[in-house]
């Protein structure tokens, strides 16, 4: 026999002198005198001589296990929970909350991302907290998260959000105070780690100073996080809203950096809209992925095609014969930038959408996935999630009112007269130009309301009168203002004078109060209100509780007991003594916090920024609300500049009908022309309605049809964008052998086989009883002790169980049926338990099993059928079980007639000419398959290196420029050493990029053969 050319890829060969060594062939190398042929066997390749092997002889079953169906699907249960996959989610059905389809995207980005990190920029109320569970139970599937840092606002950990959320994934946190902060760091400085007892932690914003980066003065004692070790080092840093860290010249902004450059792996999470090309948007990418947002110029460069990009989506959704034509000339303006020219054109992804569109030929349904594959060409939509209360529909019905309350003729004297009598001191001492954003507040404080500012009005209007003679020499004897004259001092006095005088009967009160009586009849009378300013709220507080009404009030420096305690009572039902029925809020307030039991809101005053309105609403209106419906109360006042802003504007918008649609980039531009009007001191009332009436006209009414459109595609197509494909990507994920059922038959056989078959998990409904002896939880506890140690919560729980007393522990495999009930253990695929199942099934043979199973689609018959285990090497590694079968008929419904079979009467046999036959359909599928991730990697590779490559001379330009441009020694040091480490950064990176084109492969191994015998339903 000629060795040379015996062998083929894909052909199952073992050594001649040790049989027990077995793999498949991956490769062969020609020789001179002889081939070297690349198998893989266990978990790498060797090499050997074709005369050391020999080809595995087929005729024989016997060396195979010959399973049950049982048996079988717990075998196949096994070998995905030992080896998880990128393309399978393992956090479905793992947590105890509600399936959300949307609400596992960022989660499916994340694992999928050539770094773990991720900015997820999803609207209020979406549910970002359970996003960052399920990318933890991500995480914990594919390794062991040994120490995770929550960072977020004092008033989330107040009301202890972060713990009560991570409890429904079986995670237990510690809050970080000062004391326990530092004596975290003196643990760290003096042992070199962080304490066990608090490496799930939740840091807030509030210790984040100078004391924390860099020491106490005068304590010698007390080293700051710069100055530790090691540094703390975090397996994953979570930084809750944000936005409040986007100023770099913080020290919240510096502690963070520090904490994410020491971590394995870091998400964001912010509400706030994103407008993409802002230096808030740098920031935090730059923060989140400094290797590739190196700086401002290379952001700038990659944020260039987006604006052609979100071009090429809205012509897409348009309705338009010509829709190709444009769609092709915004992707063509994508592809002109520098970025373009850099990157984009050597996308496969974009080569292909460019040439789908190019060929004008896409049905309907195809172009909702081209929408979405269009959408996945921003430069940045691997390291950003948007998911927009639009895409995923409305949580609830939003029912607005507005309630106009007009001035009496002596309130508007007031009003006009304060306003007028600062308007002028402030152009007095500044001028003009500089008094439009100085008139802001008081502006807007007057409109909310004149009660509870007219006790403030004298000191106000004279705290800087005694500057008009310092400042610019200006006489305090008159001032010219309009159809008044006199003194300044006599103009105040005027207006002190009518603050004083105001009737006490106060209409927009009034009206509040007929609201409230109002909502006091119905079953839910909880009612939260909105006001910007305290004095507003200080004086509803007042008048309302002296009505009887049982009121309290947050605001920023409500202290954090009292914070607590407050929403327990608004949450406590009418009948309880100590209930509230009315909650007042600042706007600071209220951030990131859930009050879904209340279904009333009133806006006392409103923000400028629409976003603002929204995050409001967002407190109520959102997942876990408990009513069908929310009332939204605006409380307005004609003839002031929040009534045109309201009336021309935000009831344009639509804010308060459903949740903010529109383009974020139009939404942005939008709040600054907003503000920009409303603060031109140069424009009169009419000119400014007048403005704002164009701004309606013009860019509001561009949000207005793009939604408009977005609706017609919904009634056209039948579906929602994206709400379809977010469907077909979970199911595209999702596994029958990571469901429930399928944990549980692994769980069962396990236990059977170490307890003389008996049945240990007891109950018929998805709550169970597991029933073990001393006897039973001792060997458990010695299968626990072969796996790697984890810190989770649920591994603690279940090694203290198995080492107790107690023979009986209430479990479930159902989510749903654990979130009713937390005391009981919930079994996921993390769970120990089902680890030690797995790790109990031999996968180092194949397998034998004979099946049946009803169709409707395939002729009845018995046909043969295998599975093998992909191992994809290169870039991105994945495992994935590949199901061979013939014909094609069978083939492509294999996958789910395996899920439903069960026994077959006929023996587990497959004639060798049918097995021969499957290896030869599985080698034509495997070959292509390899050929497709070869160029795939190619393809990848040799864009990463173009983005790699312009990133890195544009950073090198910045640096070099930089130290040409100082002779400081320190800082040349300095610049040195930053332009040597990001050389070889560089060169690290270049350098697995190339290893990656060597490596790129698909190595297999059969894992089953087996006959399925199709009987007609």
């Amino acid at each position: 026999m000629d060795d040379r050319t015996e062998f083929s890829p894909g052909q199952i060969v073992v050594l001649k002198s040790n049989p027990s060594v077995r793999g498949a062939v991956v490769g062969v190398v020609p020789g001179e005198g002889e081939h070297r042929v690349k198998v893989f066997a266990g978990r790498e390749i060797q090499t050997y001589f074709a005369s050391q092997l020999q080809a595995e002889d087929h005729t024989e079953d016997d060396a195979a296990q010959i399973l049950s169906c049982e048996a079988f699907h717990a075998c196949l249960t096994a070998r995905q929970i030992r080896h998880p996959s990128l393309s399978t989610l393992y956090s479905l059905n793992a947590a105890r909350i509600d399936f959300i389809p949307y609400q596992f995207r960022p989660v499916l980005k994340f694992i999928r991302s050539d770094r773990p990190r991720m900015l997820i920029a999803d609207g209020v109320g979406v549910g970002k907290t359970v996003e960052a569970g399920l990318i933890i139970r991500e995480l914990q599937a594919r390794r062991d998260i040994d120490s995770i840092l929550v960072v977020c606002p004092r008033p989330l950990v107040t009301e202890r959000k972060w713990q009560i959320e991570m409890k429904r994934f079986d995670q237990r946190f510690t809050h970080l105070d000062g004391p326990t902060l530092r004596y975290c760091m003196r643990e760290m400085d003096v042992e070199g780690a962080w304490p066990e007892q608090h490496r799930y932690a939740i840091l807030p914003y509030s210790l984040l100073d100078e004391a924390l980066l860099h020491g106490a003065r005068g304590k010698p004692g007390r080293k700051g996080l710069l100055d530790l070790n090691p540094p703390p080092r975090f397996d994953l840093v979570i930084v809750d809203e944000a936005h409040h860290v986007r100023n770099p010249n913080t020290y919240g902004h510096q502690a963070v950096r520090f904490f994410c450059d020491h971590a394995e792996a870091a998400v964001f999470l912010t509400a706030t809209p994103i407008q993409l090309g802002s230096e808030d948007l740098f920031v935090l990418l730059n923060m989140l992925r400094p290797d590739l947002i190196r700086d401002q110029e290379t952001f700038e460069q990659m944020a260039a095609p987006n604006p052609f990009i979100n071009l090429a989506v809205y012509e897409a959704r348009s309705q338009t014969s010509e829709w190709p034509v444009r769609v092709s000339g915004a992707l063509d303006s994508a592809l002109a930038t520098s970025w373009g020219k850099a990157v984009l054109r050597h996308s496969p992804e974009f080569i292909r959408i460019r040439s789908q569109v190019a060929a004008r030929r896409v049905p309907p349904v195809d172009r909702v996935q081209l929408i979405t594959d269009i959408e996945n060409l921003h430069t940045f939509s691997g390291i950003i999630n948007r998911t927009r209360r639009r895409d995923i529909g409305a949580f609830t019905v939003r029912k607005p009112d507005t309630v106009v309350v007009e001035f009496t003729p002596e309130q508007r004297q007031l009003h006009d007269g304060l306003l007028r009598v600062q308007e002028e001191i402030l152009v007095a001492l500044h001028g003009d130009p500089n008094v439009q954003f100085m008139m802001t507040t008081i502006r807007r404080q007057a409109a909310s309301c004149l009660y509870g500012l007219a006790p403030f009005i004298e000191e106000i209007l004279n705290r800087h009168v005694g500057e008009l003679v310092d400042e610019g020499g200006y006489s305090t004897e008159w001032i010219p203002g309009g159809d008044e004259m006199g003194t300044i001092q006599d103009r105040i006095r005027m207006v002190v004078e009518r603050a004083r005088a105001l009737d006490p009967q106060d209409p927009k009160l009034d009206s509040l109060r007929a609201i409230l009586r109002d909502k006091q009849k119905l079953a839910n009378n909880k009612v939260m209100l909105f006001s910007s300013f305290r004095h507003t709220l200080r004086y509803l507080q007042e008048k309302l509780g002296a009505d009887g009404i049982r009121v309290a009030m947050i605001h920023g420096g409500t202290p954090d007991e009292e914070r607590v305690e407050l929403r327990r009572r608004f949450e406590l039902s009418r009948g309880d003594s100590d209930s509230l029925d009315l909650l007042l809020f600042s706007e600071v307030g209220c951030e990131g916090l859930d009050y879904q039991f209340c279904d009333c809101i009133v806006n006392y005053d409103l923000p400028w920024n629409p976003m603002r309105v929204e995050q409001r609403i967002g407190r109520i209106d959102r997942n876990g609300q408990r009513s069908d419906t929310v009332a939204i109360v605006n409380l307005i006042t004609p003839g002031t500049v929040d009534a045109d802003i309201y009336e021309r504007c935000l009831l344009r918008i639509g804010v308060f009908e459903s949740a903010l649609g529109g383009s974020e980039e139009i939404l942005g531009e939008i709040t600054k022309e907003i503000r920009n009007i409303a603060e031109n001191f140069r424009l009169s009332g009419a000119e400014k309605q007048a403005k704002f009436q164009q701004l309606a006209d013009n860019k509001i009414r561009l949000m207005q049809e793009q939604d408009q459109l977005e609706q017609k595609q919904m009634e056209l197509f039948g579906i929602r964008i994206p709400d379809d494909q977010m469907r077909k990507e979970i199911d595209d994920a999702t596994s029958y052998w990571l469901t429930p059922t399928s944990l549980r038959r692994l769980v069962a056989r396990y236990l059977r086989a170490g307890g003389d078959g008996q049945e240990f998990i007891l109950g018929r409904g998805p709550l169970k009883t597991l029933r073990l002896a001393q006897d039973a939880r001792n060997l458990l506890l010695r299968d626990l002790r072969q796996l790697q140690r984890q810190s989770t919560t649920f591994h603690r729980q279940w090694e203290s169980w198995l080492r107790g007393g107690e023979q009986r522990l209430p479990i479930t495999f159902d989510a749903a049926c654990a979130a009713q009930h937390p005391e009981a253990t919930f079994v996921m695929p993390l769970h120990p338990l089902v680890k030690q199942a797995a790790a109990a099934v031999d996968v180092r043979q194949p397998i034998m099993t004979a099946l049946k199973a009803g169709s409707k689609s395939v002729p009845a018959g018995r046909y043969g059928f295998a599975i093998y285990q992909w191992q994809f090497r290169g870039i991105r590694e994945d495992l994935v079980l590949m199901p061979i079968s013939q014909p094609e008929s069978v083939a492509q419904h294999i996958g789910r007639l395996l899920e439903n079979a069960v026994d077959a009467d006929t023996p587990a046999h497959v004639e060798a000419g049918d097995r021969e036959a499957l290896d030869e359909e599985h080698y034509r599928r495997w070959f292509d398959a390899r050929t497709d991730h070869r160029s795939r990697t190619n393809e990848l590779v040799r864009f990463r290196r173009e983005s790699l490559s312009t990133s890195h001379h544009a950073r090198m330009a910045l640096l070099n420029e930089q130290f040409g441009k100082t002779d400081d020694a320190k800082i040349r040091r300095m610049r040195q050493s930053q332009i040597a480490t990001a050389e070889a950064d560089y060169a690290r990176r270049t350098a697995d990029l190339d290893a990656a084109v060597d490596t790129a492969d698909i190595v297999w191994t059969p894992v089953a053969y087996g006959t399925l015998t199709i009987v007609e339903t």
